[in-house]
């Protein structure tokens, strides 16, 4: 009696210290996740992505943008938008860094819902006790790690929907094995062992099929865990979206009760409960009756799906945008124009890539050409005027000390490639880029087009001939067009339709220095051939460069040059070949 008693004290013991264990490892994770976002408060994430890990994250917005204006591929990759991502992502579950991904794609066309929008920000921005006590309850999501959140409930909606109905009659005639057992026991225990084997054998072959599925109810469990907890915090600023949540959490009860008995290898259940259900599932195929019923219960269930994975991204991305803001060295909310006359005013705008950027200030309601040398900085503030109009419509922050503008659609035609897939020249891939800029703007509708060096493929005078007639067809009142090019020329024939600007820089001694300061007017220097006498160029190639383009501008015809051999032949030009 006394050596019971002690076994059981043991093991009582035993099982206290393993769950202090557990208790204590459990809060320190939750100290030392609290710790970390305090100390990533309002700075630049450092982790690093790769490129099926952005491709799975835009799974979200693909599906849920789908049928209205979104920033397209190709602005979308002119404008480093994955670094601009990359840079605001402080969010702590898969939920938040889709839909944060989303929000940038998805420019809103409404003033109201940016100001509910920035009223969310604003608030987890100074309220820090309520912003952690959501993080929190968010870290429980987590990032799955194959696939996004999303994926894993729009997988959901592929499953097979079929009966459980034969799976039930295989149950039974197990209970039929077991009785037959019990009253002609050696017919019976062959039958019982019989069933068991042909149910062992269905289960595992069923579950080749079913088990990627059940990570996907797993995930979807999640949310709706969180949600519920989301609910209980009772914080006022949140009921808009606490209620959608606890409702949709509520709707998922039946899919939770019916998931006890689903087992899989990470485990739904684990340690010893889990071993035991296990084989009561092999045997019984509870698991694959429940599944299937949790999959028919699913399909009345996918908005409820849709409203954790909404409310859960929105608080997350919030977060993730307050945190930013506090990162800026100054930022501004958008102050937007109504109506179709395009206009945009910025003041000390720069851009947020840039370690320490120049800040540059505008003021336009017509199309702008920018000129200057490369490396002047004619690209950067271009990209710069496109990611602050996205940024207004999208996180509703602008980095600079004001901006004021139409709500505009951004289209841009920058960085361009050959398809070498496609079998297509970089000429053809930029003049599609350009045709789809042009049908946009089309619509009447305010839009934003950047466009650098235009048709920089073909050659100078078919490329001036068709790009000063592409700005000029997008000399429209609802529509603003930045181009920067090398084409003085254009700057010219485009006078009094495009109201030019420019880039410099200074040549000091051996260096070349840009300020990248927004300039009034042509570029007037002509730098490119000093250039190449400060780098160390032959003395006469950069002196017959720079007398050949003196004659141009004079007569404004190129002159034919003599090969090196007539050169050498008449006892001239000795660095000729």
């Amino acid at each position: 009696m006394n050596d019971t008693i002690i076994t059981v004290a043991v093991v009582l013991l035993l099982v206290g210290i393993f769950g202090m264990v557990l208790l204590f490892e459990n809060r320190s994770q939750k100290q030392m996740f609290l710790m970390r976002l305090r100390r990533n408060w309002g700075t630049i994430p450092e982790r690093e992505y790769t490129y099926e890990e952005l491709d799975r994250i835009s799974h979200y917005a693909r599906r849920k943008g789908a049928g209205s204006f979104m920033i397209d591929d190709t602005t979308w990759n002119d404008l480093d938008m994955d670094q601009v991502f990359m840079m605001l992502n402080q969010t702590v579950s898969g939920c938040g860094e889709d839909y944060l991904y989303y929000l940038l794609r998805k420019p809103l066309f409404d003033q109201e819902a940016l100001s509910r929008r920035d009223k969310l920000v604003e608030y987890f921005r100074s309220h820090r006790e309520q912003r952690e006590a959501v993080q929190m309850i968010l870290r429980e999501i987590g990032r799955p790690a194959n696939m996004s959140v999303s994926d894993y409930i729009f997988a959901l909606k592929d499953v097979e929907q079929r009966s459980p109905f034969g799976y039930i009659l295989q149950m039974i005639a197990v209970f039929a094995g077991i009785a037959c057992a019990v009253t002609i026991p050696v017919f019976g225990i062959f039958l019982l062992l019989g069933v068991i084997a042909w149910n062992v054998v269905t289960h595992v072959r069923a579950m080749e099929k079913v088990e990627p599925y059940l990570r996907c109810f797993v995930c979807l469990l999640q949310l709706a865990v969180a949600g519920e907890k989301l609910g209980r915090l009772k914080l006022d600023a949140l009921q808009d979206y606490a209620q959608p949540l606890v409702k949709s959490a509520k709707a998922m009860d039946k899919i939770r009760r019916k998931s006890k008995v689903v087992v899989q290898k990470n485990g739904v259940g684990e340690g010893l409960e889990g071993l035991i259900l296990t084989y009561i599932n092999l045997v019984f195929l509870l698991d694959l009756i429940q599944f299937y019923s949790m999959v028919r219960l699913f399909g009345g269930m996918e908005k409820d799906a849709d409203t954790l994975m909404e409310n859960i991204g929105i608080l997350d991305s919030a977060i993730a945008i307050a945190s930013y803001r506090e990162y800026l060295a100054y930022y501004c909310l958008p102050e937007f124009v109504p109506g179709n006359q395009a206009s945009m005013e910025v003041k000390d705008l720069y851009h947020p890539l840039i370690a320490e950027p120049v800040a540059n200030s505008i003021s336009v309601s017509e199309g702008v050409l920018i000129t200057g040398s490369n490396a002047s900085g004619k690209s950067t503030f271009l990209k710069n005027v496109a990611i602050n109009a996205i940024f207004a419509q999208t996180i509703y922050t602008c980095t600079a000390q004001s901006y004021r503008a139409n709500m505009m659609k951004v289209l841009t035609s920058m960085a361009l490639r050959d398809n070498l897939q496609g079998g297509e020249s970089y000429y053809i891939v930029e003049i599609k880029s350009l045709k789809r800029i042009l049908e946009e703007s089309r619509k009447k509708e305010p839009m934003l087009c950047i466009v650098d060096e235009v048709l920089r493929g073909t050659n100078t005078i078919e490329r001036i001939a068709a790009s000063s007639r592409i700005l000029r067809f997008l000399d429209c009142p609802w529509v603003i067009s930045f181009a920067a090019t090398h084409d003085i020329e254009l700057s010219y024939i485009l006078e009094g339709i495009y109201k030019n600007y420019h880039f410099e820089e200074k040549i000091l001694e051996n260096d070349v220095v840009f300020d990248y300061l927004l300039r009034g007017g042509r570029a007037t220097s002509r730098n490119a051939i000093a250039l190449l006498e400060m780098i160390g160029y032959d003395r006469e190639i950069v002196e017959e460069a720079r007398n050949a383009a003196a004659v141009f501008e004079k007569s404004g015809v190129w002159e034919r040059i003599r090969t090196g051999r007539e050169e050498i032949q008449k006892g001239q030009g000795e660095g000729a070949c």
